[in-house]
């Protein structure tokens, strides 16, 4: 569909500059020739369009038929954002979009200088974009005048509600002109959400382009279930795997978004981070260097789920599991966004599967179950990269022609195709090579099943051989260093590898039945792995040491023998009314004082001292 005839001539000229040649579908419902001067409740997906959907329906009221507009004063609309980022995202997007009519947009946000603001209100803006608080504060010091406003917008007005900002929106809603358009957008609709729309709406209209449906069309949902311990090297494996232009990585805490940014800077990644803590200055830097492709991750927090528009991003990693489903459509709508694919992949640790199974339900989304990567997907992976790259595909120019015959006629082609191989992987970290998840079943994750004192689960349920290696707890020993020692001595893979069993002084390992042959051929007849460490093959599973047993049951409680029975109640002898009860006789007084007629009784003196000034009767 091309562009509509009612849209601003000069906002057309803007959208085809940039390259616009269809809308987005909730442009389209915006435009409506019946919608123009309504006031409006939008539904819509992240990522759909919303601010140049908004900046569209605007422009007609703003410009009031001409092409361009007039000196700046007073301001024409306000725009309303939860966040910084997403404040400073949208002015941008209208920065844009009303270049050819001449539209000077101002902003007013936390964590910038209030007296730039102030100054930059006073020499004039069409529009205002800010966040609550601050827009708040520029009202009551007279700094940011309403008089004028003939729309005002609230974008994802369900996140500042969420965030506690009610009373500053209706301060700013109550503090605009009666007589102005009013305009929602917000990816649901909550009941707070209906009561402000019935509070400070005229007669508004509905327009809901979040199709279940259509919601996730662009974005490839992955659930890699990972052991506990092993989560940070199953996120270090999906980066190196995807090996994405941009990437997010959430998390739940800033002490997470610190621990990841310091471990994947130090294994070759270019990561910023993203946090609350940050300064304004720090998190506009940090994403202006995912812009430029100076960085290729981001750790953040959050705060960075709403708003925030990185044209390349390809790949969100959630390293702790969303709370709910809208944080986990905010988080992946970060990607897939304007047409463009995208993958999120949630780290699932073993424990959380039915937890992540019933978030995926509720959000409607499919999601593909499986394991991270392990270090031979990488590598192939690796390898169609380098196979598929277009400096291979180059012609050759003019100038390296010389090089080219000299390089050929001295190495040849083999030599020189193995130093580029070598060159192209010499800046690629190490992939991690995992430790299994344990095998899950809706049991074991309810705590049905208990596996024995110091077993670790396999990949396959029975037919495997058995081995015993020469080390047990006495010296430390763990799956997650005896798996890559097995591994990497006996040319298998970790999915060949089942139960684990470590016992005081050995530790006996299950192997796949058609793996133990050739294990035993690598490591030789001696069964030398390492330094001190023997393998040895053995028979039969042996018996484990120390096995959970059931709880013996309770003795059974010896019979009660029965209880004579008690003597029945003697009836109750009835006293007469206490007016007729005998009065009993007066008793002597104990120890009565003695009493001499005419003669006083005379008090111990008192030991209190008689106040200064004063005789003592």
């Amino acid at each position: 569909m091309p562009i509509p005839q009612n849209v601003v001539p000069a906002l057309a000229r803007a959208i085809s500059k940039r390259g616009y040649e269809t809308l987005t579908p909730v442009q389209e419902a915006v435009l409506a020739p019946h919608l123009q001067a309504a006031d409006l409740i939008v539904s819509a997906q992240t990522g759909s369009g919303k601010t140049v959907a908004f900046g569209l329906t605007l422009a007609a009221a703003l410009l009031q038929g001409r092409d361009k507009f007039e000196a700046a004063g007073a301001p024409l609309a306000l725009i309303i954002a939860p966040t910084r980022e997403l404040a400073m995202q949208v002015r941008r997007e209208l920065e844009w979009l009303f270049a050819e009519a001449g539209g000077r947009i101002a902003s007013c946000v936390g964590g910038m200088d209030t007296r730039d603001e102030r100054r930059a209100l006073s020499q004039g803006a069409h529009i205002v974009v800010g966040t609550p608080g601050r827009l708040v504060d520029h009202i009551r010091r007279g700094a940011l005048e309403m008089h004028g406003l003939r729309a005002v917008v609230l974008d994802e007005a369900d996140e500042m509600l969420n965030l506690g900002f009610r009373e500053e929106l209706e301060f700013i809603l109550d503090a605009a002109p009666e007589e102005r358009r009013t305009l929602m957008f917000s990816a649901t609709m909550p009941r707070a959400i209906e009561m402000l729309a019935q509070k400070y709406q005229r007669n508004a209209q509905r327009i809901n382009t979040a199709s279940a449906q259509k919601q996730h069309i662009d974005i490839e949902y992955r659930a890699l279930v990972t052991a506990s311990h092993e989560s940070e090297n199953a996120i270090f494996n999906v980066l190196r795997y995807y090996d994405a232009i941009n990437a997010i990585v959430f998390c739940g805490t800033r002490a997470a978004v610190t621990r990841l940014e310091s471990r994947f800077a130090n294994r070759g990644f270019s990561v910023v981070a993203l946090s609350g803590e940050l300064s304004q200055s720090a998190r506009t830097h940090a994403l202006q260097a995912m812009r430029d492709h100076r960085a290729q991750v981001c750790i953040a927090t959050d705060v960075a789920a709403r708003g925030i528009d990185l044209p390349d991003l390809e790949l969100v990693i959630h390293a702790d599991l969303p709370k709910n489903t809208e944080a986990l459509l905010h988080r992946s709508g970060r990607t897939g966004r304007a047409g463009r694919k995208g993958t999120s992949v949630l780290i699932v640790p073993h424990s959380a599967r039915r937890r992540t199974e019933r978030l995926l339900r509720e959000a409607q989304i499919t999601a593909k179950w499986g394991d991270p990567p392990s270090v031979d997907e990488i590598k192939k992976r690796d390898d169609e990269r380098l196979l598929g790259d277009e400096l291979l595909s180059e012609p050759m120019q003019g100038a390296e022609t010389g090089i080219v015959r000299a390089l050929v006629a001295r190495h040849g082609p083999e030599q020189i195709a193995a130093a580029f191989v070598r060159l192209y992987r010499k800046g690629q970290a190490a992939p991690e090579d995992l430790a299994p998840a344990p095998a899950w079943s809706e049991g074991q994750e309810r705590g049905d099943r208990r596996s024995p004192r110091g077993e670790v689960g396999g990949n396959f349920v029975s037919g495997g051989a058995w081995i015993s290696l020469s080390v047990g707890r006495n010296q430390r020993a763990e799956p997650r260093w005896l798996i890559p020692m097995l591994c990497k001595a006996g040319g298998i893979n970790k999915r060949e590898l089942g139960t684990i069993r470590i016992q005081q002084n050995e530790t006996h390992v299950e192997i796949s039945a058609t793996s133990i042959d050739g294990f035993f051929e690598r490591i030789g007849r001696a069964g030398n792995i390492e330094k001190g460490i023997s393998a040895t093959r053995i028979d039969a599973p042996p018996q484990i040491e120390t096995p959970y047993t059931e709880r013996p049951k309770r003795a059974e409680r010896a019979e009660r023998t029965e209880r004579p029975q008690r003597a029945e109640r003697t009836e109750r002898v009835e006293h007469p009314p206490r007016s007729d009860r005998p009065k009993h006789a007066e008793q002597p007084r104990r120890n009565p004082k003695p009493h001499r007629k005419g003669v006083e009784e005379r008090r111990p003196p008192s030991k209190k001292p008689a106040p200064k000034g004063k005789h003592r009767k």
